[in-house]
């Protein structure tokens, strides 16, 4: 009974248990999700930023993961050549480990040009390897001439296998490979003149060191050994003697017992591979199928010298063939820049049966050189159109073939299609380079200059390889998954048709070593096919089928194939490294001439700009083989240099160009008001350069180069330097911006500068440099405050009002006010001097003078009025002293004189308004002027850091600055007074005193010529028109004030004498019409109307002068003279030093300091 609820109790504990961990579970894999969400949002965001960075093309040394197609061999060569037949065995295993030997054998040949002896020192151990490397060559080379001597022993007696009908050509092909591979460091050391060079320069700096080794701290005894050291290198590598020495070495050692050139069967069989060899090379070569046939051709040449120098036999009918396809492939690039003439090298290592050509044909094969050449310049277009065809249409292939998925049923079928198009692009991609490279070094070697069109379309060609390249590297998984695929399919295949063989020979049941040979040889074949398509399986499987093709075992039909399998299961095993190699324009390096010219192309044909970075990742090939130079302290210093020229190259020949252009074309349609250029399209034709803004960046080195960035870096800086210096430019520059925009997509910066408005007139600074120039250009108007311009050469006046001051002060500070004054005062003392002497002058003095005390004589007889007529006396008297060549008398230039006076003080009265405007537009912000809080203060109790303190104190420091000058403008007009006036009231200027008596005949002098400049107004040539001068009376009421002569000028009661002459003139017209009224005498009466007319003009003229003085005076204060000036100075004084408490008001320190 206890039992039952225990295990009740124990059942739900179970399931309560289960409930948590489903929970605990459910919140983890919440979690979890949470987490892959978030991961997969980070992940999608770095996708995108770097997607816009990244280029369509991209440095494959940089791929951040890449698959490695290439399958390595894990079991040793003993392993895999396993079959029943020992002496088989034994014999496939020497030549397969004597070719892989070579097969190891990679030199790295990049020697590129240094700075003298510490280059060559630092070069010495890279040539010991070298030399280490050759002997090891000639090593292999000697050991292979045995092997194959050893199979091929004319007595039956120690034959070590059947060998006739057994060809090993593969071996061969190794040995002529690893013969190009000296023939190739021979032209090396041959082109190298700067290691010659510095090679001599070495040798010399060493006899140096021999006479005084103690200076270098070189021991003596390890001198010897040293020199003996170059000696042999010289010997044996720089005298360009590799390959000789290779094949002149002694073959027959009787210690090996082996003989050789003896052997009759091995002269045979070594001249028919050299035979096949060539047969099957010289069918190939030009032909579109050409994969490699010209390296073997090479092989071949080098394989004949050899057979030559071991049998001393020549064969003059292959030797005529070889010499014959010198005409079709006059050249072979071995590396980069190094060429090699066939016809030169069979002529020189062949000296025996060069003696039996006949001079003709030899001189028909090196002319063949120039009209190879000449014809290729000719075809090279069209070949590169027609190849341009061929890699678009095979890229459009590619992308179909390995973007659709493969059907089940057929399968095989796609794989074939597959197997064909990769195929394909790596002849494609050997074609082009073989063009390229061949054009190029001959070139170059044979010193033939290039037309422009040739090197543009091999430029073309280089970005054609790249493409290829490209292709194969974008879409690396697919081809990666469909390579592995596709050997499994051709080993299938192979494997099918060394089966069909296989049971033939089974099947005969005649027994003979030489059939269990073959047997053998096929079940090897087919044993190393079974498992991955590996250097070293491939190479035992072609052995193993030149021992097992004899004996009839494949029919005719069948061996084609077979051959034709196993070639491409060569290609497609090897295929990223065939195109790595096929593609690689390291060679640029020596053809860097070529850049320029090509930039120069892509900046004419804009269209296709993306086309750069295929010539940009060509010229990138070039950096893995500088990693290994070893002249350098460090090959970091070549990379840099080779990065400044090519950058160099691309500034000024396409960026810098692009930015010009992209300006000029920006100003030109910013200014199409002006008269430019004809800039019809139809006619000058048109650039589109907004294609290159569409361009991704370009990856070189270690930097992007972003076209749209540099273009718009370009103009945003010149747009904001040229703003900076002409500031009412901004419009201008505003509007190019946007235009760059909308027209090219290119995001500018604003520049942020102090803009000034786009009515901003003349700058202060523009007229405070020029004062004198402004002054008498522009005319006064003292009631609207505003300078007019007095003639233009366009249709439209310029005008300067105190919205234009006030903005240009905004622009330049408030500091500039002072300045302008300054320099106003400058300008004055030099007019004043001017002044000062016309008042000095005789003439006028003597009749001032004259007037003076004739006015004092009379004044009680003419109503103490100056008369009018004693005023226009000697403003015509004055003419007759003589006139300027434009027609003007000496008053009419004291007149302007003083006008230009008093349009400086009107400048300066304008500069003040400006100022005040400034101000009171800036401190509109401030809430209360009467009551601003202290910010410093209320920071320091907040406890705010430092850096808030200063910008607090900073900010009441601007604030206190804008209350004071907008509440009080600096008296600038009492400034001109005080320091001038001491001057002109001073005894030795007594002069000047007479200056109130000159201003009735100058006011009379001003009216005339201001009637004058009004009625041009309404006639056809404006010239000299003008509505306003109020510079005029400025000038007038400033000097009275100078000389303290308001007094005196007010007592001549000038302008009451005026209005009183012009009214009874006026009245005594209207007399003369009533009384003529009745007379009815017409022309008399329109004359009365004109005369009345006219007086009303003057009169009205001298009422706005006296107005227009009258308001100048009081800017100088008129109310008081020099004399109640002073005395109310004093009293002020007084009241200051006795005034109730105003002592401490004056003294406070917080007074002083606010001033």
């Amino acid at each position: 009974e206890g039992a039952a609820p225990l295990s009740r109790s124990w059942n739900r504990t179970e399931a309560d248990r289960c409930l948590y961990i489903k929970i605990h579970t459910e919140v983890q894999v919440k979690n979890y999700e949470k987490f892959l969400e978030e991961y997969s949002a980070q992940l999608q965001g770095i996708e995108e930023a770097l997607d816009d960075s990244v280029g369509d093309v991209w440095d494959f040394t940089l791929d951040p993961i890449a698959l490695k197609l290439l399958p390595y061999e894990q079991s040793s060569l003993l392993e895999l050549i396993k079959t029943d037949n020992k002496v088989l065995n034994k014999v496939i295993t020497v030549y397969a480990a004597l070719c892989y030997m070579y097969n190891g054998f990679l030199s790295d040949t990049s020697v590129v040009e240094g700075e003298s002896q510490i280059q060559m020192g630092r070069f010495i151990s890279f040539l010991q390897e070298l030399s280490c490397f050759v002997s090891r060559c000639f090593e292999v080379v000697v050991n292979m001439v045995h092997q194959l001597a050893a199979l091929y022993i004319s007595n039956n007696a120690t034959k070590i296998i059947e060998s006739t009908g057994v060809h090993f050509q593969t071996v061969y092909e190794h040995l002529g490979e690893l013969l190009v591979v000296l023939i190739t460091l021979d032209e090396i050391m041959e082109n190298h003149a700067t290691l010659k060079d510095h090679w001599r320069m070495y040798k010399r700096l060493l006899k140096s060191v021999h006479h005084n080794p103690a200076k270098f701290a070189i021991p003596e005894e390890k001198l010897k050994p040293f020199e003996k050291l170059l000696l042999k290198l010289e010997g044996q590598l720089l005298d360009s003697m590799i390959f000789q020495a290779c094949v002149e070495q002694r073959f027959d050692d009787p210690g090996e017992g082996v003989s050789v050139s003896k052997n009759s069967a091995f002269a045979e069989e070594f001249a028919y591979n050299i035979r096949t060899i060539f047969a099957n090379v010289e069918s190939k070569l030009g032909e579109p199928s050409e994969i490699d046939q010209r390296d073997k051709y090479t092989g071949v040449c080098g394989l004949f010298v050899l057979h030559f120098h071991i049998f001393r036999a020549v064969d003059k009918k292959i030797y005529k063939s070889l010499l014959d396809v010198c005409k079709k492939v006059p050249a072979v690039t071995l590396a980069a820049n190094i060429i090699w003439f066939p016809d030169t090298f069979l002529l020189s290592k062949v000296p025996a049966a060069a003696k039996l050509m006949d001079k003709k044909s030899i001189q028909s094969i090196r002319s063949s050189r120039d009209a190879f050449l000449q014809q290729k310049a000719q075809t090279l277009m069209k070949d590169m159109q027609s190849y341009y065809i061929f890699v678009t249409s095979w890229m459009m292939k590619m992308e179909s073939i390995l973007s659709k998925e493969p059907k089940p049923d057929k399968l095989s079928e796609d794989l074939s299609n597959r197997c064909n198009i990769f195929v394909q692009g790596v002849l494609y991609a050997y074609s082009i380079s073989t063009i390229i490279k061949t054009t190029m070094n001959m070139y170059m070697s044979m010193q033939r200059p290039m037309t422009k069109t040739s090197v543009k379309a091999l430029c073309r060609l280089v970005e054609l390889l790249k493409a290829v390249e490209h292709t194969f590297h974008r879409r690396s998984l697919v081809v990666a998954d469909s390579v592995s695929h596709i050997t499994q399919q051709l080993q299938s295949q192979a494997l099918a048709s060394i089966s069909t063989a296989k049971k033939r020979v089974i099947s005969d049941k005649k027994y003979s070593e030489q059939r269990l040979d073959v047997l053998s040889a096929l079940v090897l074949a087919e044993n190393t096919l079974n498992g991955p398509s590996t250097k070293e399986r491939r190479l035992i499987v072609s052995l193993a089928l030149s021992v097992g093709t004899q004996m009839k075992t494949f029919k005719d039909e069948e061996l084609l194939p077979l051959q034709l399998v196993l070639k491409k299961l060569d290609l497609i095993s090897e295929l990223r490294e065939r195109v790595k190699v096929h593609c690689d324009c390291s060679f640029l390096y020596w053809h860097r001439t070529v850049f320029p010219i090509y930039l120069d192309d892509v900046y004419e044909n804009a269209v296709d700009a993306a086309r750069i970075h295929y010539m940009f990742s060509a010229l990138r090939d070039c950096v893995p083989t500088m990693l290994h130079a070893k002249h350098m302290e460090s090959c970091d210093q070549l990379l840099v240099c080779y990065d400044t020229e090519i950058m160099e190259i691309l500034n000024e020949h396409l960026l810098d160009k692009l930015c010009k252009e992209i300006e000029k074309d920006l100003r030109l349609s910013v200014h199409t008001h002006l008269k430019l250029d004809d800039r019809n399209p139809f006619k000058v034709g048109m650039k589109d350069l907004a294609h290159f803004f569409s361009l991704k960046p370009i990856r070189f080195f270690n930097r992007f180069i972003d076209i749209k960035a540099y273009v718009t870096h370009y103009l945003d800086k010149t747009f904001y330097n040229l703003t900076t210096v002409a500031l009412h430019d901004w419009a201008t520059y505003s509007e190019m911006r946007n235009l760059a925009t909308q027209r090219y997509g290119l995001v500018m910066t604003e520049a942020h500068l102090p803009s000034q408005t786009l009515e901003q007139g003349l700058d202060v600074l523009e007229i405070m440099r020029n004062i004198h120039v402004f002054v008498s250009r522009y005319l006064y108007n003292l009631n609207n405050q505003i300078f007019i311009e007095r003639t233009s050469n366009n249709k439209h006046l310029n005008t300067i009002n105190i919205r234009h001051i006030a903005n240009s002060i905004r622009t330049h500070g408030t500091g500039i006010m002072n300045t302008t004054v300054n320099f106003t005062y400058q300008f004055l003392r030099k007019k004043f001097y001017i002044f000062s002497q016309f008042m000095y002058d005789e003439h006028i003095k003597s009749r001032l003078i004259k007037d003076i005390r004739f006015f004092r004589e009379t004044k009680d007889q003419t109503d103490q009025k100056y008369p009018f007529e004693r005023a226009e006396k000697f403003n015509r008297g004055i003419r007759k002293l003589g006139l300027t060549p434009d027609g003007q008398s000496y008053l009419d230039q004291f007149r302007q004189l003083i006008s230009q006076i008093g349009n400086a003080m009107g400048y300066v009265r304008m500069i003040r308004s400006g100022g005040l405007h400034c101000c009171s537009s800036a401190i509109r912000f401030v809430p209360d002027l009467e009551d601003i809080v202290n910010f410093e203060e209320l920071v320091k109790e907040e406890g705010l850091s430092e850096e808030t303190q200063k910008a607090a104190s900073q900010l009441d420091c601007v604030l206190t600055d804008l209350t004071t000058n907008s509440a009080e403008g600096t008296e600038y007009f009492k400034m001109l007074v005080g320091v001038f006036a001491p001057e002109f009231r001073s005894i030795k200027n007594m002069h000047l005193r007479n200056f109130y008596m000159i201003v009735p005949p100058l006011t009379v002098n001003f009216v005339e010529h201001s009637i004058n400049c009004k009625e041009k107004l309404n006639k056809k040539n404006k010239i000299g028109a003008a509505f306003t001068d109020d510079g005029f009376a400025m000038g007038v009421a400033y000097i009275l004030k100078l000389l303290d002569q308001y007094q005196e000028f007010d007592s001549l009661h000038w302008f009451q004498a005026v209005r009183e002459k012009y009214m009874k003139e006026m009245n005594a017209v209207v007399k003369e019409q009533t009384v003529q009224s009745t007379s009815q005498d017409e022309k008399l009466m329109q004359t009365m109307n004109l005369t009345q007319k006219r007086l009303d003009v003057y009169l009205q003229e001298f009422e706005l002068l006296y107005f227009s003085l009258s308001s100048a005076r009081i800017f100088f204060r008129a109310d008081k003279t020099a004399a109640e000036e002073t005395q109310e100075k004093k009293d002020r004084e007084e009241v200051a030093k006795t005034g109730p408490g105003s002592s401490t008001i004056e003294g406070s320190p917080g007074e002083s300091s606010a001033k």
